[in-house]
């Protein structure tokens, strides 16, 4: 199927202040193995603020969904095929791809969105390979969850069992987006009957997490100590930090039972540790968990199909791709769950 491309198109520059201009640029050609991608759809993301607040030359957006639109010398994908970016160009020969560890590339080409033009301009090239077809019957805008929410979350639960394969108590600390990711694959790939504890300082965010069945924990008005006490709870086997803040990860560390794992996934502040007392006495482990691996998509997409209306509660918000800069002002207030920009 033919598809018109036109020659320049608008996007968004982010100028750094907090402000977001339009001008065009034009639209690139894909090469030998590329893509050209019409996005439908991009979600905003935390790991966004440093561009809006910072500025860049590059177009944002790494969490984008589309269809193909033409395609280089050498690909394989048909026009017209709908699916979604992974953000990180592996290389496919070092030795962490060939273990299939592609978020840990050695040899990493690009990270769209951040080094190379993402998913906020209306066409983006791509390498073929860190293009996942979707089923049709899969809307763009819910597609984008396969990405940090799905991925992210469903990443950091498959670390926590390399250590600890018999998790019965889960503690989220941040309600933010990922944290909601990582709660509803918490739910799917433990069982939803697996008790969940979120907390986080934002109302809004903890009564969404509370409708997808965790257990919330305002610290506004409670501690996580509290909380547990009330629900008869001595200690967490899992503790997944996605607010990158000390705090977070100083009383997720100190809320773990024997044998318990914390997975730092939000990038931010330090964690600091007694050794002796925080991780040998409870054999403890503290480990870090980096995006996700392309192959984790095909299961995550499996998923997505079959419990479609509840992963869909994380996004809240949608907007025209003219309304990035209320967007994102809404998005960085915290009153929102998953924002996407849609085409």
């Amino acid at each position: 199927m033919l598809r018109t491309i036109p020659q320049t198109m608008n996007v968004p520059k982010f100028i750094g202040g907090g402000q977001i201009q339009y001008g065009d640029k034009e639209v690139p050609v894909p090469g030998p193995g590329q893509l050209l991608i019409e996005v439908k759809a991009n979600a905003l993301c935390g790991s966004d603020r440093g561009q809006f607040y910072d500025g860049t030359d590059t177009t944002p957006g790494h969490e984008a969904s589309g269809i193909v639109a033409a395609a280089g010398s050498g690909t394989k994908t048909a026009v017209g095929t709908p699916g979604v970016v992974f953000l990180m160009d592996f290389c496919g020969e070092c030795r962490s791809c060939k273990l299939g560890l592609t978020n840990q590339c050695l040899g990493k080409r690009a990270d769209y969105g951040f080094s190379h033009d993402g998913g906020y301009g209306p066409y983006m090239v791509v390498n073929e390979n860190v293009f996942f077809a979707i089923d049709p019957s899969l809307p763009l805008t819910e597609a984008t969850l396969l990405l940090d929410i799905m991925g992210t979350g469903g990443h950091s639960i498959k670390r926590a069992k390399l250590v600890h394969p018999d998790i019965r108590a889960v503690l989220v600390a941040g309600a933010g987006p990922i944290g909601l990711g990582v709660l509803a694959m918490a739910k799917l790939m433990l069982g939803m009957e697996t008790p969940v504890f979120i907390m986080d300082f934002v109302a809004y965010r903890l009564e969404l997490a509370q409708r997808m069945g965790a257990v919330p924990v305002n610290l506004a008005e409670t501690s996580l100590q509290e909380a547990m006490q009330q629900a008869g709870l001595a200690g967490f086997d899992v503790a997944i930090d996605t607010s990158g803040k000390t705090a977070g990860r100083q009383t997720a560390l100190q809320a773990l039972d024997k044998r318990g794992v914390l997975v730092c996934v939000g990038h931010g502040q330090e964690l600091n540790l007694q050794v002796s007392s925080d991780l040998i006495a409870a054999e403890r482990a503290v480990l870090g968990s980096e995006y996700f691996q392309f192959g984790e998509l095909q299961e995550n997409h499996e998923l997505i199909r079959e419990h479609l209306p509840y992963l869909s509660q994380i996004i809240t918000h949608r907007c025209g791709a003219d309304r990035i800069q209320e967007a994102y002002e809404l998005f960085f207030k915290g009153d929102t769950g998953k924002v996407i920009i849609e085409q």
